[in-house]
């Protein structure tokens, strides 16, 4: 037996390597520090050993401590041609206890070492995964999902070998076997060739009478029953076709046979087909609508039929009626097997939830006008102490002359009338009998305006929707003083109008979640100024197109941009023209007016609750928030008194029923009721997501 030492406590070195080490290096032979991968390798070769000096000799090598058991007694032979390390040397030193019949124990930080028969009776480790490879004893639990574990102890018992353990544990189908590793990973490979599902293959089986929906309910309902469960030792998986009218099955072979002639009773023609009647209950159609649709499709192909038919055959075959309940909306059909089919195919492919479209307008308006006037008024009213001139001598005005009259006669009814805006500078004088009276004005005016209004409105695909934001304004549209006869009965006709904003809009879901909208907006608001004889003048600006909108982006739909500049000079012809005297016979008016309009729109889809939700709080809060900065320091001059706030959207949501309390409907089927109750899960679980 030759080892290597790693250290000076280590038994000495085989010749060979001491000899080389003292020729690598003048320093000490045993210092760890020097110590290479090949100091760290034995090569064991052993014949006739004591197996308790053996066990010694491993003790040294790998450092493990172990108690031995005073039975354990052998010669030991091992023969080897390359080094080994610590590990390869201890699986080594399982295999020779195995072939010895003896076992290595792990107990804390020791490791006993009995004869195999008492080992499995110890602590042995209790593993669930593939950690232990060697011949070490250990105790392994493997889990059956397919073949019953008592149906595996007979055929497993004769490859354990009769020290080791083998038990099936049926409550949890699991089986616990004892023996060293090695021939435990064998044991587990044979397992998993065996714990397979029998024949679980898949059946398609089309039928020629009966409805594949149904029938499979029908038969997912005897499956659960106790009988059912009893009779079967594997669960039958049953999913319809509707398209083909098959059913799909797969599962163990014993029972899809007695499926299959459940199947086969119950696929059988009814002996009046034309008493054939089912009821179909919409989710998301309206009855009335496909009752006209389905009526229209059958039609047509009962005339296709009835030109290759007989007509005996055509007459039995295309016996057809269908009638729409609007309170359950539901369609009653009463048709043969194969218009059934038909018409159940068409239905799925219409009633479908249809997508929703929040779309949001941005009208901006900005406007600026800005003016300058500079004139002068001029006028000559005669001396109120001489009553025979009566008349005016002359006037010069651009402004109010009858405004300016009354200032110098001194009519303080009218006095008003002549201060108009701005600066103005009068002077007064009487001569030759006459009163003279002049007045300057000056005027500059800026006006702004800053108009921003976002309507929006929520509407399905391909369905028009409308808001108006508007006043009732009344316009004058006619007016009567005398009738036919002349007598004097005074009347006026008005028609009232909407003034506001209006939009419309009919949006359309395309392939990519484009968006294609038809839009007619229109702003209109009553002009400040009126017309000349009385009447209301309203500014309008509206917008009729078809757009291409991604969702969820923004485009600019149109606009305006209108800049007007206005020079006006009134003057008294040759006076107004002199030099500086001029501008006494003068009236300067300079003005600009600019205006810009946009008009954007942005459109999000809101295909399920979930979008729909998101959009409905982000509105809500924003209200909500705006509310409660109004209202943060009380409300107007009423400090204390708190203004009304909306409620958090959380208090507003109603609890969604369980789906054990969801009304269903008869012809409800697996997948839909599973869609239904993950719709209750959303609403319920997520309420407060955003």
């Amino acid at each position: 037996m030759h080892h290597s030492n790693r250290h000076p406590k280590r038994w000495l070195a085989n010749l060979t390597r001491i000899l080389l080490i003292a020729c690598l290096s003048g320093t000490a032979l045993f210092t760890s520090q020097l110590a290479t991968a090949a100091e760290n390798m034995i090569t064991l070769n052993l014949k006739g050993a004591d197996i308790r000096a053996f066990i010694s000799t491993v003790s040294k090598f790998t450092g493990k401590n172990f108690v031995v058991d005073p039975r354990v007694k052998a010669k030991v032979t091992v023969v080897s041609s390359k080094n080994m390390s610590e590990n390869e040397v201890y699986e080594v030193f399982l295999s020779v206890l195995q072939v010895h019949g003896y076992a290595a124990v792990p107990v804390g930080g020791i490791i006993k070492i009995v004869p195999e028969v008492n080992a499995k009776q110890g602590p042995l480790p209790v593993v669930r995964d593939s950690s232990y490879t060697g011949d070490e004893l250990i105790t392994k639990v493997i889990t059956l999902d397919h073949v019953p574990a008592a149906q595996l102890v007979p055929i497993l018992r004769p490859l354990v070998p009769q020290q080791g353990h083998l038990a099936a544990y049926n409550p949890t189908n699991t089986l616990i076997i004892t023996d060293h590793a090695a021939n435990i990973k064998r044991l587990i490979q044979i397992i998993r060739n065996i714990d397979r599902p029998e024949s679980d293959e898949l059946e398609i089986i089309p039928l020629k009478h009966a409805s594949a929906s149904e029938l499979v309910r029908i038969l997912n309902s005897l499956q659960s029953t106790g009988a059912a469960k009893a009779a079967a030792s594997k669960k039958i998986t049953l999913a319809a076709d509707d398209r083909t009218n098959s059913i799909l099955m797969s599962g163990e072979r014993a029972s899809r046979l007695k499926i299959r002639a459940t199947i086969a009773h119950l696929d059988t023609p009814l002996e009046n087909e034309a008493g054939n009647t089912h009821v179909i209950y919409l989710k998301y159609a309206k009855a009335k609508d496909l009752t006209a649709i389905l009526t229209g499709v059958q039609k047509k192909q009962a005339a296709n039929n009835k030109k290759k038919a007989p007509k005996a055959i055509a007459a039995k075959k295309t016996a057809f009626d269908i009638q729409a309940d609007e309170a359950t909306n539901a369609l009653i059909i009463t048709a043969g097997p194969d218009v059934i089919r038909r018409m159940r195919s068409i239905i799925r492919q219409l009633d479908i939830r249809r997508a929703q479209v929040l779309v949001e307008s941005i009208i901006a308006e900005i406007g600026t006008n800005r003016n300058k006037e500079f004139s002068s008024q001029l006028a000559s009213v005669p001396d109120p102490d001489n009553p025979s001139d009566s008349n005016p001598v002359g006037v010069s005005t651009f402004g109010n002359n009858a405004g300016l009259i009354s200032l110098l006669s001194g009519d303080t009814t009218t006095i008003a009338g002549a201060i108009t805006q701005g600066l103005t500078l009068g002077a007064a004088g009487i001569s030759g009998g006459n009163q003279f009276a002049f007045i300057l004005k000056a005027l500059t005016t800026d006006a702004a305006t800053n108009i921003l209004s976002t309507p929006s409105v929520v509407t399905m695909d391909n369905q028009e929707a409308s808001i108006v934001i508007a006043q009732n304004v009344p316009f004058l549209t006619g007016s009567f003083t005398t009738n036919a006869a002349g007598a004097s009965n005074p009347f006026q006709t008005i028609e009232r109008q909407d003034v506001g904003i209006t939009l419309k809009v009919t949006p359309q879901i395309n392939d990519g979640n484009t968006i294609k909208l038809d839009i007619d907006q229109e702003v209109s608001n009553v002009a400040q100024s009126a017309a000349a004889n009385g009447g209301i003048i309203t500014n309008r600006r509206s917008i009729t197109t078809s757009v291409l909108v991604e969702d969820g982006e923004i485009l600019v739909l149109g606009g305006l941009i209108d800049e007007t500049l206005r020079d006006q000079v009134s003057k008294v012809p040759i006076l107004g023209d002199i030099p500086l005297l001029g501008w006494l016979f003068r009236s300067h008016t300079t003005s600009r007016d600019k205006q810009n309009l946009m008009v954007f729109m942005r459109p999000s889809i809101m295909r399920d609750a979930g979008a729909a939700a998101f959009h409905t709080n982000r509105k809500y809060n924003y209200l909500r928030a705006q509310q409660i900065n109004a209202g943060a320091n009380g409300f107007g001059l009423l400090k204390d008194e708190s203004a009304p706030i909306l409620p958090p959207i959380q208090k507003l949501v109603v609890p969604k029923n369980s789906s054990s309390d969801r009304l269903e409907s008869p012809l409800m089927n697996e997948e839909e009721k599973a869609q239904a109750a993950e719709d209750d899960a959303f609403f319920s679980d997520d309420e407060d997501a955003f």
